[in-house]
């Protein structure tokens, strides 16, 4: 069903390209290294940063999906990001019981295709200032000019994110790591 997903949100994707100067984007290497030759969970894992992340995906049994032939962008919270929910939401979530609500919040933070930070700031600026992304869990995910070379993100429920590192790169896409967890819509 997932793989069905992503290859559906894959189709709908309509998103174009954005840029920006070296020096006004994060340095991707202040999140972990870039590696080409690991998957995504391998990058994520390597960082001790993700750890959270990558119980997350665990539990949700998206770790084979992810470390697929892709290519995906990935918006990555940093453990940091999961400890500002509400306390206990992350053990509640990672129960069994709940992995289909665990899985759709992690897939909402995936973006079919790989989506450099140039590409992404290029979307914004040909946008008039806003790019919609279609997300694997077929949300939209909105990137806005935060002035200064910086982007947000905004989830459905209107709340932002910033855009903290770009372009970790992995085998079968890139990571960008953002400063908080995205919800779905309903």
């Amino acid at each position: 069903m997932i793989r069905t997903a992503l290859l559906a949100a894959a189709l709908v994707l309509g998103l174009t390209t954005t840029t920006a100067s070296a020096h006004d984007r994060p340095n991707p290497t202040r999140h972990g290294a870039s590696a080409t030759a690991a998957t995504l969970v391998g990058v994520a894992a390597s960082n001790p940063e993700f750890s959270t992340l990558v119980t997350a995906v665990q539990a949700a049994g998206l770790a084979g999906t992810l470390s697929g032939a892709g290519p995906f962008t990935v918006f990555a919270p940093t453990n940091a990001g999961f400890n500002a929910l509400p306390e206990g939401t992350v053990a509640r979530l990672v129960q069994p019981q709940r992995r289909d609500q665990l899985t759709r919040i992690l897939t909402y933070h995936v973006v079919p295709g790989r989506i450099s930070a140039a590409d992404l700031i290029t979307a914004v600026r040909v946008g008039g200032g806003s790019a919609t992304l279609e997300t694997v869990e077929g949300g939209r995910l909105v990137a806005q000019d935060a002035g200064r070379g910086r982007l947000r993100l905004v989830d459905s429920t209107g709340e932002t994110f910033w855009i903290t590192g770009t372009d970790v790169n992995a085998s079968n896409g890139v990571i960008h790591v953002i400063d908080g967890v995205l919800t779905p819509g309903h």
